[in-house]
């Protein structure tokens, strides 16, 4: 059940964001860039938790995780849980 006023769009991000966070703590292996994919999944999830995410930026941040550990076979089906929750938002106003 999501608060009263919470959008449902927030909620699937935060959940997926979540799960990724989560199977990317428990994957075995460490890889390049897994630091940067770290920081942008707590910057999106800080996004959530604020509640009026910046379109802009969360697909910057997309972008950055998907670079980073998008060759990760393990974590893709995950990664595009995110990506499909930050596709809801829609496209920027220009």
């Amino acid at each position: 059940m999501t608060e009263k006023g919470d959008d449902p769009r927030l909620s699937g991000l935060r959940f997926a964001v979540a799960r990724l966070r989560r199977e990317l703590a428990s994957y075995p292996s460490e890889f390049r860039d897994r630091g940067i994919a770290e920081e942008e999944l707590a910057a999106l999830a800080s996004m959530v938790a604020g509640g009026d995410p910046e379109i802009l930026r969360m697909r910057r941040s997309l972008l950055l995780i998907v670079g980073s550990i998008g060759s990760v076979s393990a974590l893709a089906p995950t990664l595009m849980d995110v990506r499909r929750a930050v596709d809801l938002f829609g496209e920027l106003g220009h």
